[in-house]
């Protein structure tokens, strides 16, 4: 089930939110915790076992950490690596085995030894978001700067909040705990912030996103032969506008759901696409991974602190980890290579130093162009392809494109790529979702309205008469 699905949007929300509104704020927590689980199974079925299990390990794990902090630290830092351990070798035997004993294989192969394995696992839905989760709960417990749950039913809502559970934002638990352990007090304001910000990021999943998906899937479809300079252009820009709409799409849902019901979840994105260095996209670009990654992966390991070898190790092993993060495949980990190279010669040229203002206008057209390089790679089906598209979107190889890319390039779509490109132009101050949210003139009060009660019924058509899409990040 996903959040442009008919279901979700005109039985399971409905519903919920009637149960919720008619009593269940008072057990809020426990309605959480089934709504989750119905919308979790809706497509992941028996592999809810696995979610229960990691949620029941990782509660009793966080209550002894902080029990053993003070009484007995050995033994409490060896729970915490236990408990890492376990989390981090769940998501890599059901994410990364099979991807492991292909590349084995092929390597055993290459010597001229025979080999015949194989592993296919079903890909437990949003693995990787309630992984990060829950090491970011019992680090954080261990730390000190979150109290651990009282109560298994508190823990298992805050991984089970189904506004974030498939696709992020990853929400750490010191963020929401005040609200999970407070009566909602406020719901019908939650309401009026909150439904807006749901309908503005469903409008541009269903009529940005869905709609330029053609143009790039049509792109990234032909064979290498194929791509011309003109294919590759269209199918990356396409793939930009499509991928943040798409996420950003899906964050602002959450965020609108999760305030529904009386919870504020931190913004995921800030204008990517207006950043004016590499460096800049990612403080911009999910930044709940992004953060993620900087406070358990690149601190622990030094940061910026033991010297400028050790800070250019840590970017490579951070970002070799984010590209890994994203998929198991060369590719995912070549996107996240090149983007660690290009912080790493950010700081060594003193871009990533310069002021803000400083040359705008062109920083921010080098950047898009790098950020585009880089999702060339990223949606690229294999290495090959991959390589062909950069070596077409680098090198002149014809202006022409085949029928088939043509007959995609309806007018429709290509006014809502257009449309895209004009919003990722805007500067950097225009962020609507924000002021959805938080704004509190009588201009914000008039948006919210004029969203709810224009774009919301428009995109309910839309949905009720397009195909099924699923959101990008689901894959991962």
């Amino acid at each position: 089930m996903v959040f442009s699905d008919p279901v979700f949007v005109y039985f399971f929300l409905p519903i919920v939110l009637t149960l919720y509104w008619v009593g269940g704020w008072r057990r809020r927590n426990l309605l959480i915790c089934v709504a989750g689980t119905v919308f979790y199974m809706w497509a992941g079925g028996a592999l809810i076992i696995l979610l229960a299990a990691t949620i029941v390990a990782n509660y009793f794990a966080g209550r002894s950490l902080v029990a053993l902090r003070v009484s007995r630290p050995n033994a409490g830092r060896w729970l915490l690596r236990a408990i890492v351990g376990a989390n981090i070798a769940s998501l890599a035997v059901w994410k990364y085995a099979g991807f492991a004993i292909e590349q084995t294989e092929r390597l055993v192969r290459s010597v001229g030894l025979e080999a015949s394995w194989s592993l296919r696992l079903v890909l437990p839905i949003a693995i990787s978001f309630f992984t990060f989760q829950c090491i970011s709960y019992v680090v954080d417990c261990w730390r000190g700067t979150a109290d651990p749950a009282k109560k298994l039913v508190d823990f298992a809502a805050y991984i089970l909040l189904f506004p974030h559970l498939i696709a992020g934002p990853i929400v750490r638990y010191a963020d929401i705990e005040d609200h999970l352990l407070s009566v909602p007090r406020q719901r019908l304001n939650d309401f009026a912030v909150g439904a807006p910000r749901f309908f503005w990021g469903l409008a541009k999943k269903v009529l940005i996103a869905d709609q330029v998906s053609a143009i790039a899937n049509q792109a990234f479809g032909l064979p290498d032969n194929q791509v011309t300079t003109s294919v590759a252009w269209i199918g990356v820009l396409a793939y930009a506008i499509q991928i943040y709409f798409d996420f950003s799409g899906y964050s602002d849902m959450a965020i609108g759901l999760a305030r529904m019901f009386g919870f504020v979840f931190p913004e995921n994105f800030n204008r990517p696409y207006s950043a004016v260095s590499v460096t800049d996209f990612w403080r911009r670009w999910h930044i709940s991974l992004s953060t993620w990654f900087r406070d358990y992966v690149y601190f622990p390991l030094g940061g910026n602190r033991a010297g400028t070898g050790r800070t250019y190790f840590n970017l490579s092993v951070v970002f070799l980890l984010t590209g890994l993060w994203h998929g198991a495949d060369w590719t995912f980990l070549l996107w996240g290579a090149f983007h660690g190279a290009c912080l790493i010669i950010e700081r060594l040229t003193g871009v990533a130093s310069l002021a803000v203002d400083k040359f705008v206008v062109v920083r921010r057209l080098v950047t898009f162009a790098l950020v585009c390089l880089g999702w060339a790679m990223f949606r690229a089906a294999d290495l090959s392809q991959g390589l062909t598209f950069i070596q077409s979107l680098l090198t002149p190889s014809g202006l022409a494109w085949p029928e088939v890319v043509s007959e995609v390039l309806t007018t429709q779509r290509l006014l809502w790529l257009v449309v895209g490109c004009v919003v990722v132009a805007l500067p950097a101050s225009f962020r609507p979702g924000y002021f959805l949210s938080e704004g509190t003139t009588t201009t914000a009060r008039w948006a919210r309205l004029a969203t709810v009660g224009i774009i919301g019924p428009v995109v309910g058509i839309y949905v009720l008469s397009s195909t099924f899409s699923p959101f990008l990040y689901f894959k991962f």
